[in-house]
């Protein structure tokens, strides 16, 4: 099935595909642009988490690392220079060279991807806030009274630094006004002095100052004015207000033109303004049509203007005074997105604006709680309402009786419809409404409890649980931004100032509507000859690109180096473990192959073995063979099932072939071949359990093929022998114990009898098992290696097999009997068969444990005796050897004074110095042939000793019955 039908295969191969994309290694080394390609991916990225909600943790985990990487890149830049370069570079916009204006292309564009990791990194802060504070040398390091005062200095000259950019945009004051900061100061001052102006319009201040300081004349004006309120004209601060509404109007359009609408609309502070301007716009056209209205009537000849009580309720100047109201509200929260410069502030208005998502959340769940409440109360209770209302109108249709029916036109709006009960209910979440709103005229008794029981039912569910909730939420939310409040501080502030460092704007409100003198030349201009060549641009764009590749060559050399040394400086990778596994299974091998040098029994190993797993292939072939559902792997099925060769077993064939996809075809695995070659583990259960199973199974064959076993002999004391806890019956008990035993190992060996290893068949008969046994052991096998395995083995078997297993180990046949069998004895033996089990299970595990102690005590007692003989060999030899060297000495003494008595006598007696030199020859040779006996004979002693003794202590482990590991 292909990757467009399966959904799970298509989106679990995009992950694969992106996780590969994603490594910071294949950035690094195949992409021209590092940058760009971490910030397309990590956009990517974050665009795929939102689509596919099921493998966002992936997404973004892959998301976080892209910008990890580019963020270490910024950690390699040592000079400004290569960060200049790197934050300035746009391969196809305006090329920027060093010494110029910044254009920070790199660094839009980070922020435009939401790179808040790279933005607030402190390189990049430490570049800006040197940009920021550009012609306002000593600035940070005044004090705060001095820095206030130079801010309090520049915001009070912001009209005429306006006034002269507007005619001399180039001069000392007008370049001036560019700074990033002047101009942040500039448009800052602009709007504290709009926000004065809507308080002084919320105030109203005109007809306040008339009061205080004004005359007779101006109180007869002012009255005139209050009179004719409606539709009345604005006054000289309201105009304030619209000219600079107009101007902020205008200041937003061309930051739309500017931006794109998405742009625009990506940022919620775009959307505050939005929402501020529609109310303004809203305010100035409703008075607009309240006056337009008031006209109207006054050349129909009517009276238009009557008092405020006496207007209508959506009378348009009404409408107004609402919409400005909130309009006035949006601008002063706009003062939080200026606080957001300053570092005490910054942090504390990003927390609060995030978590605006949680009470949004919030309200969602509580509007939907308030409206279901609302309907049932409405419907249980607009009639009584209805009733009220006719007490508090019995006069007149539109005027309430408060003097006689106060309560009446009080509590008759709490229900009598859908909205005001609505209301009634949110304002009961602050405890305004009470018990006796619910006694209205005419109610029963049942509709009053079941009003009460809905009431109370909401009080819980709202007040109790919801608003709780609420505190929860934004706690949490609270504690989870502040970790990383500095980030969002940081990034958020980066986005402030980079919207002062671009050309325009330069001017503020309410001056951005004059046309300057820059804007008359750019349309005299406009069909001049002033625009670069295409070659130019083109060699330009060629510089600008040597310069950024040279600087990140040098910055990915950097960090492929750190990289490395990190590695370098950690203790144990996992090519570390792999070598060491390596060197494991090789040494191994190699082992074995001393093993057998040395003349030990070992398997016979194949360097061209087929490879098969090692642990994690066990547990597969487990699963397989328990029928546990496994999918099948393309491609290793097939190939087992159609090989050339019938394997031996399907399931562990396929798991070998699982474990050797994706190895070279010469990789050998020497774990399994020596697996294979030595014991034939059960795949299923512990490696001791399959460990006791082959020691039981070569104890049978071992016993099987000893003629003259203890069990088959039938004779009462071998029986005591074979198992001393037999000592406590009776002779004729002993044997009706051998007879059961072997009577019980026939049906094991009816089994076992076709299913024989191949070293079971190779065995032959041995007569004396005992002797051929120890003869074997000590010839073959080196003592410590022997003693070694036995232990080891004996651990194992004991620690594992329980009683009646034991017992049985103990007792089983070792070959058929030759004494015939008796009817009597047989008889006797059946009925006392249960009494000799039942007291053989009591006393086997203490047999066992007294078996282990002697064990030790034997092979400590070996160790000590064979030091000891190795001792004395030695100092025997070495007295051997002085022995010999003095006797040679003696000897050619000799032999030099017959030389010269030879030499003496040469002339006199010829012949009997020959008789006497060949007595002499005779005697030597006598002597060397005794020290040659001698000295073969000491040896042959001690050669004899360990046998002796070997056999000896042997002969007692065999007397306990003890069975040492499957081999005795």
């Amino acid at each position: 099935m292909s990757s467009e039908q399966d959904s799970l295969r298509h989106s679990q191969s995009r992950i694969n595909a992106y996780r590969a994309l994603t490594s910071s290694s294949l950035i690094a080394l195949s992409s021209r642009d590092p940058l760009l390609t971490a910030f397309e991916l990590s956009w990517e990225l974050r665009r795929l988490s939102r689509m596919e909600q099921e493998f966002r943790a992936q997404y973004n985990e892959m998301r976080e690392q892209t910008q990890q990487f580019a963020t270490s890149l910024l950690d390699h830049a040592r000079t400004s220079y290569e960060l200049e370069v790197m934050l300035n570079y746009n391969p196809t916009g305006e090329n920027w060279d060093p010494g110029e204006r910044q254009t920070l292309d790199r660094l839009k564009l980070a922020i435009k991807y939401k790179q808040k990791q790279f933005v607030s990194h402190p390189n990049v802060q430490q570049l800006l806030a040197a940009i920021w504070y550009d012609g306002l040398p000593g600035f940070r390091r005044k004090n705060r009274i001095a820095q206030l005062m130079e801010v309090v200095k520049l915001g009070a000259m912001f009209p005429v630094y306006s006034i002269i950019y507007m005619i001399a945009p180039s001069s000392q004051m007008g370049s001036f006004m560019k700074k990033p900061f002047v101009k942040f100061i500039c448009h800052s001052a602009s709007y504290a002095f709009f926000l004065m102006l809507l308080g002084m319009a919320s105030q109203r201040i005109e007809y306040l100052l008339i009061e205080l300081f004004g005359n007779e004349w101006m109180r007869e004006i002012l009255a005139n004015w209050k009179k004719r309120e409606r539709g009345c004209i604005p006054g000289f601060v309201e105009t304030g207000v619209v000219i600079y509404v107009i101007s902020l109007i205008i200041g937003e359009i061309k930051a739309l033109w500017t931006d794109g609408l998405i742009e625009y609309m990506s940022d919620l502070w775009n959307i505050v303004d939005f929402i501020q301007n529609t109310f303004y716009v809203i305010w100035i056209s409703m008075r607009i049509t309240a006056w337009w209205i008031v006209q109207r009537e006054y050349w129909d000849g009517l009276d238009p203007w009557y008092p405020r009580d006496k207007w209508h309720a959506f009378d348009p100047m009404l409408l107004s005074e609402g919409a400005f109201a909130a309009g006035m509200i949006f601008s002063f929260l706009k003062l939080v997105h200026i606080f957001s410069v300053n570092p005490h502030l910054g942090p504390l208005q990003i927390s609060l604006g995030r978590m605006i998502i949680d009470i949004i959340k919030f309200f969602f769940i509580y509007t939907l709680v308030l409206f279901a409440f609302g309907c049932g109360m409405n419907q249980l209770m607009w009639y009584y309402a209805d009733l009220e209302k006719r007490k508090c109108y019995h006069v007149s249709d539109e005027l309430p009786d408060f003097d006689n029916q106060e309560k009446a036109c009080s509590i008759w709006r709490r229900f009598t419809n859908l909205f005001e009960a609505s209301q009634s209910l949110f304002w009961a979440s602050f405890g305004m409404i009470d018990l006796m709103s619910f006694d209205l005229t005419g109610i029963k008794s049942f509709t009053r409890f079941w009003a009460l029981l809905m009431f109370g039912s909401y009080s819980v569910i709202n007040i109790i649980v919801l608003l709780n909730m609420l505190i929860a939420m934004m706690s949490n939310s609270y504690q989870i931004i502040s970790e990383r409040s500095d980030t969002e501080w940081k990034f958020a502030r980066s986005h402030l100032w980079m919207s002062y460092f671009e050309d325009g704007d330069t001017v503020p409100p309410p001056f951005n509507m004059i046309p300057t003198n820059k804007i008359f030349r750019k349309l005299f201009k406009c069909g001049g000859s002033n625009h670069s060549t295409k070659s130019f641009i083109k060699k330009s764009r060629e510089k600008a690109m040597i310069r950024h590749d040279t600087v990140v060559r040098l910055l990915i050399r950097r960090y492929v180096t750190a990289e490395q040394r990190k590695r370098d400086e950690f203790g144990i990778t996992e090519d570390d473990v792999r070598e060491i596994r390596q060197d494991i299974s090789s040494f191994r091998y190699d082992l074995i192959d001393i093993l057998r040098k040395n003349g030990m029994c070992t398997p016979m190993l194949d360097k061209e073995e087929t490879n098969i797993p090692g642990k994690k292939g066990k547990v597969m072939e487990r699963r397989l063979q328990k029928d546990f559902q496994i999918g099948i792997v393309e491609g290793i099925v097939q190939a087992v099932i159609q090989s050339e060769k019938e394997p031996k077993d399907v399931f562990s064939q396929i798991a070998r072939a699982i474990g050797r996809k994706g190895s070279g075809v010469d990789k050998k695995d020497w774990n399994a071949v020596v697996r294979q070659s030595t014991i034939a583990m059960d795949p299923i259960g512990s490696t001791n359990e399959a460990m006791q199973r082959q020691t039981r199974r070569s104890l049978r064959r071992q016993l099987r093929h000893q003629p003259d076993s203890d069990l088959a002999s039938m004779d009462p004391k071998r029986l005591l022998e074979y198992n001393p806890n037999l000592s406590d019956f009776t002779p004729i008990t002993r044997i009706a114990y051998a007879k059961f035993m072997l009577s019980k190992n026939k049906p094991d060996e009816q089994l076992n009898g076709g299913k024989t290893n191949d070293n079971e068949t190779e065995e032959a008969p041995r007569k004396n098992s005992k002797v051929l046994i120890m003869e074997t052991s000590t010839n073959v096998v080196p003592r410590p290696a022997i003693e070694t395995f036995k232990k080891s083995l004996l651990k194992s078997t004991n620690s594992s097999v329980n009683k009646q297993a034991g017992l049985i180990v103990k007792a089983e046949v070792k070959s058929p009997s030759p004494i015939p069998e008796d009817s009597i004895e047989e008889e006797i033996s059946k009925q006392s068969i249960s009494s000799a089990t039942f007291n053989q299970e009591k006393k086997v595990e203490e047999n066992v444990q007294e078996q282990q102690r002697e064990e030790n005590e034997v092979t400590s007692e070996r160790e000590t005796l064979d030091e000891q003989k190795e001792e004395e060999k030695n100092v025997q030899e070495q007295q051997r050897k002085n022995e010999v060297k003095s006797e040679r000495e003696t000897l050619n003494e000799q032999k030099e004074k017959e030389t010269e008595n030879d030499k003496r006598q040469q002339s006199k007696n010829i012949k009997e110095n020959n008789s006497d030199n060949t007595g002499q020859k005779t005697r030597e040779v006598d002597k060397e042939i005794d020290t040659k006996k001698y000295v073969e004979s000491d040896i042959t002693e001690k050669k004899l000793e360990i046998p002796v003794q070997t056999t000896k202590l042997q002969g007692k482990s065999k007397a306990t019955g003890r069975v040492i590991g499957g081999w005795i």
